[in-house]
């Protein structure tokens, strides 16, 4: 893949998010070969281009966070990217359905660390050791790819699929309480769509921050203190419809909340 290949693919991607509409996967029949490392390359100009923009990253976040997707992916790391300023959603303020594709939303626990973390052989307990906080967040995914239709690959590419983040103002030590056993309640407008708990995410979502670290460190970079950090969904993500109120509520770290309008 050369540069020129790189940057086509970028802007592939870039401008069906900016113009809120669907794609054809890029695997589909652009580049039928690209893997995982060249997805990440794209993902590296996309990136560039936002921040050429002058757009700025808010922090990292993580996908495919499940043991049993990435065995089922047959993958032996879960994936990252990265939220940016313009996605960020105030902590129960509203978003217009117009300005998504097909957004879905699954709720995620948020570490913040006080010191930066660089791998490799970054562990759960050294995460956290390294936390200032831990917080409940929503995450809003909005894959530009047709029906969320891709390989690995191309979400990847697409910076796995990120469009918003809702990040809840109730901060915990992450010794007060038992991260793996955390239990969530995704709930709109009034009504349970999904449960789920702490271990869903790698075992302990402090297990999702350690793969961060490491696979972060290959490309000599680190997992910055002050940023905050989506693990990964601890439920199943549901889709979005105009009129919803959305809540993730956690057992012991409060709860977070938006509401959706045309």
């Amino acid at each position: 893949m050369d540069n020129n290949q790189i940057k086509e693919l970028a802007d592939y991607v870039h401008r069906a998010e900016k113009e809120k509409r669907e794609i054809t996967k890029i695997t589909a029949d652009l580049y039928p070969e690209l893997s995982i490392d060249e997805g990440y390359i794209i993902q590296e100009e996309l990136i560039r281009q936002k921040i050429a923009e002058g757009h700025q990253i808010i922090g990292p976040k993580m996908g495919i966070t499940s043991e049993a997707k990435m065995k089922q992916m047959d993958v032996d790391d879960p994936i990252y990217g990265y939220v940016f300023d313009n996605m960020v959603v105030e902590d129960g303020d509203s978003i217009s359905i117009s300005d998504y594709i097909h957004p879905k939303v699954e709720p995620e626990i948020g570490f913040i660390l006080a010191r930066d973390l660089e791998g490799p052989n970054v562990t759960a307990l050294d995460v956290l050791r390294a936390t200032e906080y831990v917080f409940p967040a929503i995450e809003i995914i909005d894959s530009r790819y047709e029906n969320f239709n891709f390989t690995l690959p191309d979400v990847i590419a697409d910076n796995t699929s990120a469009a918003g983040a809702v990040f809840g103002t109730y901060f915990r030590k992450p010794d007060e309480l038992d991260l793996d056993v955390v239990g969530v309640t995704l709930s709109i407008n009034g009504e349970i769509q999904s449960l789920g708990a702490g271990a869903a995410v790698l075992g302990n979502p402090a297990n999702s921050v350690a793969r961060l670290a490491n696979m972060l460190s290959k490309k000599g970079e680190k997992v910055k203190a002050g940023q905050p950090i989506l693990t990964g969904g601890v439920t199943a993500a549901v889709r979005l419809s105009p009129g919803d109120f959305v809540q993730a509520e956690y057992g012991g770290l409060g709860n977070v909340s938006f509401f959706v309008k045309e």
